[in-house]
């Protein structure tokens, strides 16, 4: 059988909230003792033990109030040549266990082996030298990869064509953007022959496409025989690219078995938690300055009352609750909403000010913002509506995982007495049809 390219057994990860732990000399020297048992460079295979680096001294075994869990009790195997998606809301742990896998940090528990060299791609910017160029980066990275200047050099021209950034190659990468980092990055990553390759969420800072160029890129690699970890909330993504998936909560595996199934756990529970409640306001995963907040979504009837599913082709209208927070009128306020399919396919966006050449000015009190869509062209099926809240083109508020879900079922769309479609797009049409000589 197989080895497997990636085995984890009991990998937990504990932090000490609010407080920041001190080594003496003994335990660092002690911590790369460790470390160094821990690795084979001949054969590249890389044993991680758990030794607790940085989040509570060796002594302390007690779990106390203040700690924290990223992982806990995790475990899987990855064999040879797969791609494998790594799933989870915010603070499950899945940056964690990239890290760990990648040697960026230790596990309190467990331990993890690897079976090759790991080529990875996690925050903007890890792994290079921001004093240094592209051109010095690439062989720096090259070089504690364990790759030989013959293997880079060999490598080089291809590394620079798929980044696209050659005139800026021997500009220091610190004036780089975060898209220009995330090319050379990914470029470097993947290029460098590794035979595992850990690839974060970061691939979303780059434009689209060279998101799709970075996705089948990884699609080419793992034809190539080698092992890909890959953490995305771009569930299409995961969807297209991946024949395995691990769900994480919480720091533990809920999940682990093919795509499709894990998947539709998830998007079960995702929809599931958000229509638990319509208001917006207890949520974290939002970013923006908060001076106007969205506080609720509803999805409307013609009548204006609030419903959970409407059929193809009834008028529809989204409103948007939004707080004021600043104690004043906004003005050049704009909101922007898109609606996504159950696996994170964008079917549309919308801004109010592209749309009317307008924009709001929100009162001290508040308000609610509303779009009537007249004659809904979704076809039957539950979809997740996102917005965005801008203040002078400002950022003020977005919550990342959308602002609730509408259910359309199916409907006489084309009033022709029939309801439903037969083809499986997502959005209905009506067209004037006409047969000329």
């Amino acid at each position: 059988m197989t080895e497997p390219a990636i085995s984890v057994r009991g990998l937990s990860k504990r932090y000490r909230l609010g407080t920041i732990t001190r080594h003496t000399l003994g335990d660092e020297i002690s911590y790369f003792y460790h470390k160094l048992r821990g690795r084979n460079a001949a054969d590249h295979m890389g044993k991680i033990k758990a030794y607790s680096e940085h989040s509570i001294a060796d002594h302390d075994t007690q779990n106390g109030p203040h700690d924290f869990w990223a992982l806990n009790n995790v475990s899987f195997d990855v064999q040879p040549g797969e791609i494998i998606g790594i799933i989870g809301g915010n603070g499950a742990g899945k940056s964690t266990l990239l890290k760990i896998l990648s040697r960026i940090t230790e596990p309190t528990e467990g331990e993890a082996f690897i079976n090759g060299r790991v080529g990875s791609l996690l925050e903007v910017g890890t792994g290079f030298h921001p004093e240094l160029t592209g051109r010095e980066n690439i062989f720096m990275s090259g070089t504690i990869q364990g790759m030989k200047k013959a293997e880079i050099t060999r490598r080089f021209d291809e590394i620079v064509a798929f980044s696209e950034i050659g005139k800026f190659l021997d500009t220091p990468v610190k004036r780089y953007s975060s898209g220009m980092f995330v090319r050379l990055a990914f470029a470097v990553a993947a290029h460098l022959e590794p035979e595992i390759l850990i690839v974060d969420e970061v691939l979303a800072v780059g434009d689209a496409a060279f998101q799709k160029k970075c996705l089948g890129k990884m699609g080419a690699v793992a034809r190539e025989g080698r092992t890909i970890l890959f953490v995305s909330h771009n569930m299409a993504a995961i969807e297209n690219l991946c024949t395995h998936c691990i769900l994480l909560q919480a720091g533990t595996v809920v999940e682990n078995g093919p795509t499709e199934q894990v998947l539709a756990r998830y998007l079960k529970k995702a929809m599931d938690s958000t229509s638990e409640t319509n208001s917006l306001s207890e949520r974290t995963d939002r970013s923006g300055s908060g001076a106007a907040f969205l506080t609720n979504f509803a999805l409307e009837n013609a009548s204006g009352q609030p419903v959970s599913a409407l059929q193809s082709g009834a008028d529809a209208t989204l409103a948007f609750s939004i707080s004021n927070r600043t104690g004043e009128a906004i003005h050049n306020l704009d909101l922007g909403f898109s609606i996504f399919d159950t696996t994170g396919n964008q079917m549309l966006s919308i801004l109010y000010s592209s749309y009317q050449n307008q924009v709001f000015a929100l009162p001290s009190a508040g308000g609610c913002i509303r779009c009537r869509i007249p004659g809904l062209p979704l076809a039957a099926g539950r979809y997740r509506i996102g917005a965005r809240l801008t203040i002078r083109g400002v950022e003020a508020d977005w919550l990342q995982d959308g602002v609730g879900w509408i259910d359309i079922i199916e409907g006489d769309f084309f009033g022709s007495g029939s309801k439903g479609f037969g083809g499986h797009a997502p959005f209905l049409l009506k067209g004037i049809w006409s047969l000329s000589n």
